[in-house]
């Protein structure tokens, strides 16, 4: 059983550790990252933001964590409210670690924190059509295609495809 860990300053030796662990791995799912963030301070500017996003109410970043060791990340970005109320989730889990359910768990754990803490309505996601296990996470927590997007996000200094998959909040929310 894993543990989500909120952004804070105390973390960031464990998550350089984590980012350098992987370096390789998720190379193919982020965007492109140079030797300057593969640094205590980058990592410690991250934090900085993920604190200062959760404060403004537009994301809410947390720490995958299992025997005092990070082991991924997942967060709620780009939170918008009014008539939207919705946000964009985003995760990467240790090569370690995958097919262990572990992303699942997670991803679980943040829908709940989303709908019931966060009183969202809709959560988005997008995947690479050939990440099969990212999109299988997803289908397991209940997401459903909603499209299919062409050139959507830069990945690795390539255009990529994107599958546009959403889940809504089954409580129907009173926006006042």
């Amino acid at each position: 059983m894993v543990t989500l860990v909120k952004a804070n300053k105390k973390l960031a030796p464990l998550i350089l550790d984590y980012y350098i662990r992987n370096r390789e791995f998720l190379a193919p799912y982020e965007s492109k990252r140079d030797d300057n963030f593969f640094t205590l301070s980058s990592i410690e500017l991250l934090l900085k933001n993920a604190i200062k996003n959760e404060k403004n109410g537009t994301g809410v970043r947390f720490y995958i964590t299992l025997d005092n060791k990070v082991i991924g990340t997942i967060a709620l970005n780009n939170i918008v409210r009014g008539c939207f109320h919705s946000c964009f989730l985003g995760y990467s889990l240790d090569k370690d670690y995958i097919n262990k359910g572990y992303m699942t768990e997670s991803v679980n754990e943040v829908i709940h924190y989303a709908f019931e803490v966060i009183k969202l309505h809709r959560i988005e996601a997008n995947v690479m059509p050939k990440n099969i296990a990212s999109k299988r996470v997803l289908e397991k927590c209940g997401f459903i295609e909603e499209g299919y997007s062409k050139n959507y996000l830069y990945i690795n200094g390539v255009w990529e495809d994107h599958i546009h998959m959403v889940k809504f909040n089954p409580t129907p929310l009173e926006i006042l």
